[in-house]
């Protein structure tokens, strides 16, 4: 043993460690590489949480509630009808919605984003792929609002159509698209009577007229300023195959009882045709749905045709976990619709009120639904 005052040995150095042994710290000391790798790894840490804070340029997409339309909303029916006699229903006929958040309606953060990514039931788009850069909050409140609107007037004249009960249509000129045949000719506010002196009673019968021209000049009937005159316009033939004058059209019905529509806080226009299938149970004898749950989504205009929507994937989800047996999806989303059908839920597509109409028929029955159309 060496005393306290001894000298070390040549060739060290007091406090040194032994040859082949990494320098230890001091008690109470990190080592300096696991200090600076700490450092480094709260400081990644600490960015990437600020990171998953910072707003995203995307509107996140999913499951929303549904809406029985021949059910209650509260203590008030959904759809109302006065003037005409009513009958009880049964079951379910619901149109369904999408939760969407992001791009004007709010900014979503990073990290709903990675979360939305991770669960299946959500969808991701950028905020340019659903509205024009510039659109604002109050231009959607205000658009989804007159798109409300319009369906629910669409939807009744669809279903009225469907049961035979006579409505008028009055046709008005909305406005006129620049270097169009009717710019300069046609003005905005005319009510259009008639064309070749064939009467204009509805869009289709608009459209009929025009394709009968052929593309030769048609005489068009308008009433302007409470006076008619008849005025010169030549169709041009659009890339649909049909011919056009180039107007933006307005609708206004005259039904004859009110059907009012109370929901509140959903807008668009794809519930257009669950609305029709609700009126139409309402104003028929007997129950059609039999007391089975039926959710659906599709615009529809007032020839009944029935159109497209945004995220079906959603609704589909909304409907099964609301309790639906079947789902009317229109055919224009079989795409969509293809390959992303929830567990337990019966998928039927459609075009048209008719169809949708004899599909609930059928599956309310029991017989014959495999003969009703699906997506490929």
């Amino acid at each position: 043993m060496r005393s306290p005052n001894e000298e070390p040995p040549a060739g060290s150095a007091a406090g040194a460690e032994p040859a082949g042994t990494s320098p230890r710290a001091r008690p109470g000391q990190r080592p300096p590489r696991r200090r600076a790798l700490m450092i480094a790894g709260g400081t990644a840490f600490v960015l990437g949480a600020a990171a998953l804070l910072l707003p995203a340029p995307y509107v996140l997409e999913s499951p929303g509630p549904t809406f029985n339309t021949i059910g209650e909303i509260g203590d008030s029916p959904l759809i109302t009808i006065e003037g005409e006699q009513t009958y009880s229903t049964s079951g379910e006929l619901a149109l369904t919605t999408v939760y969407v958040s992001g791009g004007p309606n709010g900014a979503v953060n990073m990290g709903e984003v990675v979360g939305a990514w991770l669960d299946p039931q959500d969808a991701v788009l950028p905020v340019d792929f659903v509205y024009p850069p510039g659109t604002t909050r109050g231009e959607i409140q205000e658009g989804n609002a007159e798109a409300m609107t319009s369906s629910q007037e669409s939807a009744v004249a669809a279903a009225l159509d469907e049961l035979g009960i006579p409505f008028t249509e009055e046709i008005s000129v909305a406005g006129i698209m620049e270097g169009a045949p009717a710019e300069g000719v046609l003005e905005t506010g005319d009510i259009i009577v008639s064309v070749d002196g064939n009467p204009v009673t509805s869009v289709e019968s608009l459209r009929e007229s025009l394709n009968a021209t052929g593309g030769d000049a048609a005489g068009i009937t308008v009433r302007r300023d409470g006076e008619e005159q008849t005025l010169e316009v030549t169709p041009s033939l659009a890339e649909s195959g049909a011919y056009q004058v180039g107007a933006y059209l307005s609708i206004d019905f005259t039904f004859p009882f009110e059907v009012a529509i109370a929901l509140e806080n959903v807008g668009g226009a794809s519930a257009g045709m669950m609305f029709a299938l609700g009126i139409i149970d309402k104003l028929t004898p007997g129950e059609l749905t039999e007391g089975h749950r039926f959710a659906g989504t599709g615009t529809i205009d007032a020839d009944g045709q029935v159109g497209p929507i945004g995220g079906i994937e959603q609704k589909m989800v909304g409907a099964a976990e609301s309790g639906a047996e079947f789902f009317l999806a229109p055919v224009a989303n079989c795409d969509d619709v293809t390959g992303n059908i929830p567990d337990g839920l019966e998928v039927v597509s459609v075009s048209t009120l008719e169809e949708a109409l004899t599909a609930v028929k059928t599956l309310a029955s029991g017989s014959g639904a495999g003969d009703l159309a699906r997506c490929p």
